[in-house]
């Protein structure tokens, strides 16, 4: 495992007050706890049978959360190798059998995946800041979501769409704009 690692509570599901550790790269922010139990009241607390995509991993926590609040599949995509060492050693320790781990790079991966028939039901999207990757990735949308599919976004300014998805629920924490979207109108959240 990488030296220098920070850590992040699991708060909810089969793995809650687990701990998770993490590699210090630059960049890396894990999603606040406040912000993860928003969104999973949002998501509801029950994932049994979903697909999700967490395709800027980084700490791992909205994937892990996801998987321990019972989703049937979690894709972990990130590029830093000592994330991804983190990543798995996480999943090891936890015996996540229903992650896995690719370090790749997200546009790269992204659009090979939109080539394929597999498509998630809940998509995370919390990228580096001020790097473009929002607007990257909005094309390839379409391709990576089931219908009817869940868009997690985290930017660092408050989004009224991305592409064809319409923010139907935000948060701010700090300075942090969190977005759960949906494609089409806004009013059809849960």
């Amino acid at each position: 495992m990488p030296s220098g690692l920070d850590s992040v509570r699991i708060i909810g599901g089969a793995w809650r007050r687990r701990v998770l550790r993490f590699a210090d790269v630059e960049g890396l922010r894990p999603t606040p706890d406040r912000v993860r139990e928003t969104l999973f009241n949002w998501l509801g607390q029950d994932l049994s049978g979903l697909s999700c995509l967490d395709l800027f991993a980084g700490s791992g926590a909205l994937g892990f959360e996801a998987a321990s609040r019972g989703a049937a599949r979690v894709l972990m995509v990130e590029r830093s190798a000592a994330a991804v060492a983190a990543l798995r050693a996480n999943a090891e320790r936890l015996g996540a059998e229903r992650v896995e781990i690719m370090r790749a790079d997200a546009v790269k991966f992204a659009s090979s995946l939109t080539r394929a028939a597999s498509r998630f039901d809940v998509l995370f999207l919390d990228p580096p800041y001020r790097q473009g990757w929002i607007e990257r990735l909005a094309p390839m949308l379409p391709g990576l979501l089931a219908e009817g599919g869940w868009l997690y976004v985290e930017a660092e300014t408050a989004l009224e769409a991305c592409g064809s998805w319409r923010t139907a629920r935000c948060g701010r924490a700090g300075q942090v704009f969190y977005h759960l979207m949906r494609n089409g109108e806004p009013d059809d959240a849960r």
